[in-house]
């Protein structure tokens, strides 16, 4: 039996239904450049053992960020994830467990998620956190379209400073629904040029700290100027980790906090699945998007979970859902959790000053190697330099030595006209041996 069984009569009758004549008629929006002009060049037909052996060998090309030197960052860090984390998570009762709409059969599900949502909560500096979204640039987005929902305004104004990819991503979602942006030319040092830029027509201010550059910033001074505008700050956090060694968001001023949370309990696995957080303060509470779980007491008086607030598409209104790609990363919450609780806030605080350190050791063997230049004033893990040379092709030259240098910026922002920087990042798992040898490496390349 073919996956889809259909017949050419079924296919017939189901396109005279919705007025095609044929399947082509359903992707006219597709451009035709974009088009494929036959099949994808891929065996028609091959069993299990040959489809295993092929994807195996394709797998055998990777670089496993474990194997070598290892200093890439930009929004993925490579954290130590404790086993018991993993052992937790495959039990059967998380592993296939989905959204808890029933509480009487679901109090463990909440649990956790009320514990998650406790320990986000005190991470952040927030009153209040929901039980997780899709990533951090989603988060970002959902952060946009609260505050013009609660402003009544119109315009977000992001700084220099946020992920190019979080902005791309909150671009693409706030734009659908006529929201404006105005996203400040890429600045390593970026919060300075925001204050000037709002007004009395801007929503939200967006920054990010540490920012896509590694800077890390004080940003009170930006939520006194938002505020007395009228606009609400959002604070992006794409590395969870700093938020246990800097000062919270929340301490700073921030309305809302949009951030990843992979850092904690949740390996780079290619790019995801990821775990989006997101705080508020409690007088916005009825606009936050997703799930909010809440404590209570049962009939018999004993302590209980549900979900107290749920204004998602699927269970009311869509035009009064206030999100519409609020799918929150359940497992990947529960892992977070779970290595959140292994730390406890002393061991959050020695891993983040461990991240600290091992960056200043990277920042200081990078920083005499003539021609390097740091650009980053003041970091947690992450730090950005200057090369003589375009930073992509330094980043292949050391990667032909099976040392992954770091992220060119000019993958994120091809436009931006910084093709010669760099960022680099350092955690926990680095050793001195891999300082040691990306600074030798880099210093021969550079040489030639």
């Amino acid at each position: 039996m073919r996956y889809l069984p259909l017949t050419p009569d079924d296919r017939t009758a189901m396109l005279a239904a919705i007025g095609a004549k044929t399947i082509d008629d359903l992707f006219v929006d597709v451009p035709e450049s974009a088009r494929l002009a036959g099949p994808v060049d891929l065996p028609r037909v091959a069993g299990e053992l040959e489809v295993e052996r092929a994807l195996k060998a394709l797998a055998g090309k990777n670089v496993v960020a474990g194997d070598v030197p290892f200093f890439c960052g930009a929004g993925a860090y490579r954290h130590h994830v404790p086993a018991t984390v993993d052992h937790i998570i495959q039990r059967s009762e998380f592993l296939t467990s989905y959204t808890p709409y029933q509480p009487e059969i679901a109090q463990g599900t909440l649990q956790y998620l009320y514990e998650f949502q406790t320990q986000v909560a005190n991470l952040t500096g927030m009153a209040v956190a929901n039980a997780s979204l899709y990533d951090g640039s989603t988060a970002m987005a959902e952060g946009v379209l609260m505050a013009t929902r609660v402003t009544r305004r119109n315009k977000a104004v992001i700084s220099g400073g946020v992920h190019p990819h979080y902005v791309a991503a909150t671009e693409t979602v706030v734009h659908a629904v006529g929201v404006e942006t105005e996203a400040l030319p890429a600045a390593v040092d970026a919060e300075a040029d925001v204050i000037a830029r709002i007004g009395a027509d801007t929503a939200c201010v967006v920054v990010q700290t540490p920012n896509v550059f590694g800077t890390a910033t004080d940003v009170t001074k930006i939520a006194e100027a938002a505020h007395a505008a009228g606009a609400l700050l959002i604070v992006v956090v794409t590395e969870a980790v700093s938020m246990g060694l800097l000062k919270s968001p929340g301490e700073m001023g921030a309305d809302i906090v949009a951030a990843e949370g992979q850092s904690i309990g949740n390996a780079l696995n290619y790019g995801g699945p990821y775990v989006g957080l997101f705080a508020c303060r409690e007088k916005l509470i009825r606009q936050m998007p997703g799930r909010l779980c809440g404590e209570t007491v049962d009939a018999d008086g004993e302590r209980g979970f549900v979900l107290t607030l749920s204004t998602r598409e699927q269970h009311i209104r869509r035009d009064k859902a206030t999100s519409n790609i609020c799918t929150n990363s359940g497992l990947c919450s529960l892992a977070f959790t779970i290595h959140m609780s292994l730390l406890g806030e002393a061991g959050l605080r020695k891993m983040a000053l461990l991240n600290h350190e091992k960056a200043l050791a990277t920042r200081d063997a990078l920083a005499a190697i003539p021609g390097v230049e740091v650009l980053t004033p003041r970091f947690f893990n992450e730090f950005a330099v200057k090369l003589p040379r375009p930073a992509a092709a330094v980043v292949e030259a050391l990667a032909g030595d099976r040392i992954l240098a770091g992220v060119p910026f000019s993958r994120l922002a091809p436009r931006a006209g910084m093709d010669d920087v760099l960022l680099v990042a350092a955690t926990e798992t680095t050793t001195d041996a891999d300082i040691q040898a990306l600074a030798s490496a880099l210093a021969k390349v550079l040489a030639n």
